[in-house]
């Protein structure tokens, strides 16, 4: 007889299990192996992009994988927000996504609808084929679905913090996450992500979301402006990146020794 298992919690549930921010980084290296070392640090939750990185289907499934059984929740953030790359997602396994570039509340329902089976979406229907449902090894699946997903959409544009509002009624949306990079660029400050004006739009993102009663989040990998964004309230953040943190890592490295050259201690 084969095994009849549970789904385990995604996001949604992991933010309403605790009462302080979840803290996280980004895993952009397309590496299982770096996705497993991060996993087990002792963060709350691994954003793995598909957007900016080199991760395609077979790399997200591994990594899913990799960091399966680790203490930390897995969020999966497509490239787009398609239909069809969604569902191929959601069919891999991925139980927590973070949509990217959502600027009104019709690209917010439509990620909804990418996200569910009919009647509330529509996701095709291939449980008995997908690691979603464990080749039909999670009873009732189907019907289950949809307890078993986050929908995240970010916010990373002028014309979405104009939107922030009606986005955040979209009903199915879990939860928002400002993108403060993307933002700084819609708004003419390229590479300004402190700029005092970008702070401002993320604030007043973060005020909308909590009168709505919806959890938001933000990236932050700056340690003063992670603070102030904590201080504002903020459900959860991502205050650093794998391959960031191997690039400054490895330059200092270089600094201590390359850069002066080794010389031998007497």
């Amino acid at each position: 007889m084969s095994l009849r298992l549970t789904p385990e919690p995604s996001f949604k549930d992991a933010l309403v299990a605790t009462e302080r921010p979840l803290a996280g980084m980004w895993v952009c290296s397309g590496s299982p192996l770096v996705a497993e070392i991060c996993a087990g640090a002792s963060l709350d939750w691994l954003l793995i992009d598909a957007e900016h990185s080199p991760n395609g289907l077979e790399g997200i499934l591994a990594q899913l994988q990799a960091v399966n059984g680790y203490p930390v929740t897995a969020v999966v953030r497509p490239p787009a927000n398609d239909t069809v790359l969604i569902k191929q997602y959601l069919d891999l396994g991925v139980q927590s996504l973070l949509i990217p570039m959502v600027n009104t509340a019709d690209d917010a329902a439509a990620a909804v609808s990418a996200a569910h089976y009919p009647p509330l979406g529509v996701r095709g229907v291939g449980s008995a084929l997908a690691r979603s449902a464990r080749w039909n090894r999670i009873p009732d699946y189907l019907a289950r679905a949809s307890e078993t997903i986050t929908v995240i959409v970010q916010i990373e544009s002028t014309q979405a913090v104009d939107n922030v509002k009606e986005i955040l009624a979209v009903e199915g949306i879990d939860a928002v996450f400002i993108g403060p990079s993307d933002l700084a660029a819609s708004m003419g400050v390229l590479g300004q992500q402190d700029h005092p004006d970008v702070v401002a739009a993320v604030e007043h993102c973060i005020k909308v979301a909590k009168a709505a009663g919806k959890p938001v989040g933000v990236n932050a990998f700056a340690e003063a402006t992670a603070r102030r964004y904590l201080d504002a309230g903020v459900d959860f953040i991502l205050v650093g990146a794998d391959v960031a943190m191997l690039a400054r890592g490895s330059e200092a490295l270089a600094a201590r020794y390359a850069d002066t050259g080794l010389t031998a201690s007497h």
